[in-house]
């Protein structure tokens, strides 16, 4: 039996985040790929420092796009925010190390007439859901997310012009009897472009949007804050610190409150189960919640490189399901086609959809009409039902 009361912490990071930089530009690479060529292969990772990001990788795809990595790499930064000493959009140098797709993997991905199109890797992927809120996420993962993308509007906007591009929340939650019902620690710390402002003063400015976005009565007397707590964060982004594509997998997913397969996102293209399959994952775990067939469901799916159809299909209720979960084992297959391009075209993942899922995290978003975040549709339920 899981446990009625506890408390559970996760954290976010902003767009600004070196880390998150690095995720922006590599998916704007990817997208512009598919905009040309809805089939291009991409596999691309950005490494950012003071004054510097360099991008390498290997793609197959127009060569016009590669021409225009550096101007894509700008335009990241640039709408990100950074324009300050060490880090800024117009005169850091870009240095890109695109290169060709290994034969070998694409000949696996490719697949033949036989067998058909195959996983871009092996690897194991997870889905999460769980009704504590109507998004079906872990609140505090869910809400240090809403955090941080309010701050980052309030930014842009000129309503709290002193903010900078880079910040990190924390929340930590208590349940009872199962259920989020009290914030019991907030961290809190943003880059901040005004070097005079104290903590008290930072807290002052994001006070009223913390408020605004947290449930009511969720912050209480008792609610412990740490905003800013070293004193100062002028010195933010890439910068203060080296980022990474792919280093924030917790924060992109279920912030701790589910497994995790290993694998990151930004920068794949869908051939890549390590993305396709994580999104499917979700998907069919949303549907699962929504269906009223679990209160909460964890599920895995397993690959093989070259291999089309996945090895294993795992589902887990957590004692809260309404039918056994091997009968719901049996029914996904009935109701998605979980090959590599069963996934895509399910999806509709070859398109351009994926700079936006960068910051913020990828799933708990609201479907767009464009095809964005299409693996949070909930059009499985009745055929769910039905196959169960």
């Amino acid at each position: 039996m899981a446990r009625p009361n506890f408390v559970f912490t996760s954290e976010s990071v902003s767009e600004g985040h070196p880390d998150k930089v690095c995720d922006r530009i590599s998916d704007a690479v990817l997208d512009a790929f598919l905009a040309e060529d809805p089939n291009a292969r991409v596999a691309c990772e950005t490494f950012a420092t003071t004054d510097r990001v360099v991008i390498g990788g290997e793609v197959r795809g127009p060569a016009s796009v590669i021409q225009r990595v550096e101007e894509i790499a700008r335009a990241c930064v640039r709408d990100i925010g950074y324009e300050q000493d060490g880090f800024h959009w117009a005169n850091m140098k870009v240095d890109s190390y695109l290169h060709a797709q290994s034969a070998d993997i694409a000949r696996g991905v490719d697949g033949d007439e036989a067998r058909g199109e195959g996983a871009g890797d092996q690897g194991i992927m997870f889905g999460y859901a769980v009704d504590e809120t109507p998004e079906l996420m872990p609140a505090p993962i869910l809400y240090s997310h809403a955090i941080l993308r309010r701050l980052a509007q309030a930014r842009k906007s000129g309503e709290a012009p002193d903010l900078g591009p880079d910040a990190k929340t924390q929340l930590s939650i208590r349940y009872e009897d199962g259920r989020p019902v009290e914030v019991t620690s907030l961290v809190l710390s943003t880059q901040h472009l005004n070097p005079d402002l104290t903590s008290q003063d930072v807290r002052a400015i994001v006070e009223p949007y913390v408020r605004e976005i947290l449930p009511e009565g969720w912050l209480t007397d008792a609610t412990v804050w740490h905003v800013n707590p070293t004193g100062k964060f002028v010195i933010g982004g890439p910068d203060g610190d080296a980022g990474l594509t792919g280093r924030k997998i917790i924060v992109d997913t279920y912030g701790g409150a589910a497994p995790h397969g290993g694998g990151a996102f930004s920068g794949k293209d869908p051939t890549k189960v390590d993305r396709s399959a994580a999104y499917a994952a979700r998907y069919l775990a949303k549907n699962i919640v929504a269906a009223g067939l679990a209160r909460r469901c964890t599920l895995q799916l397993s690959y093989a490189i070259g291999v089309a159809h996945p090895l294993s299909i795992y589902v887990n209720t957590h004692g809260t399901g309404e039918i056994d979960a091997a009968r719901i084992e049996q029914a996904i297959p009935q109701v998605m086609d979980l090959t590599p391009r069963g996934i895509r075209t399910h999806l509709g993942l070859n398109r351009p959809i994926y700079e936006r899922t960068a910051a913020y995290g990828h799933f708990g978003r609201e479907p767009e009409s464009d095809g964005g975040f299409s693996w949070e549709r909930l059009d499985l339920v009745e055929a769910l039902r039905k196959a169960v």
